[in-house]
């Protein structure tokens, strides 16, 4: 049972493969630029795919649902939601904040976080200004690969203990 209203927000409008695409050529590119740099060559960057959305059953259904459709980004955050563009103020539980391969992450201007490319200088995916900042996702930046499912497994794990540790001890 579908059971939460949603609001897909992006800035450009998404890009689907088609339905018989299973996304294995994306994983062997993803894979193959991973084996590249664990063997420090630079990797040759992939023609046309990555960034579109594979079509999983999940998404399919979604689709032919009708709920596959997108807004334009909200203006700001209010302390139980968001302000549109056109200043509606909505209430909301939840806000999964998801990256794509262009972030923009001038929402965090405010931390002292961003470097003149509008990046965050990172170690290991921590912030270096801000100690209780880390990213994931965000391209090679944040971690070999980690925008792509080859590549999130492992900055995710190793992220996910850093935080760990950084909450019993105070330091990562």
């Amino acid at each position: 049972m579908k059971v939460a209203e949603t609001a897909w927000v992006t800035l450009e409008p998404p890009r689907f493969l088609p339905d018989e695409v299973d996304g294995r050529l994306l994983f062997e590119r993803a894979t193959e630029r991973v084996r590249e740099q664990m063997e420090g060559r630079e990797p040759d960057t992939p023609k046309g795919g990555l960034g579109d959305i594979v079509m999983v059953p999940s998404v399919r259904e979604a689709r032919d649902r009708g709920v596959l459709h997108t807004v334009r980004p909200f203006a700001r955050f209010m302390p139980d939601g968001v302000v549109w563009q056109d200043g509606t103020r909505v209430s909301v539980d939840a806000v999964i904040w998801c990256t794509g391969f262009r972030p923009d992450l001038s929402h965090l201007t405010s931390l002292g976080v961003l470097e003149g490319d509008g990046r965050i200088a990172v170690q290991n995916g921590r912030s270096v200004r801000q100690q209780r900042l880390w990213l994931l996702g965000y391209g090679d930046w944040t971690g070999a690969a980690s925008a792509t499912l080859a590549g999130i497994t492992r900055s995710a794990r190793n992220t996910s203990h850093d935080i760990q540790q950084f909450l019993a001890t105070g330091k990562a």
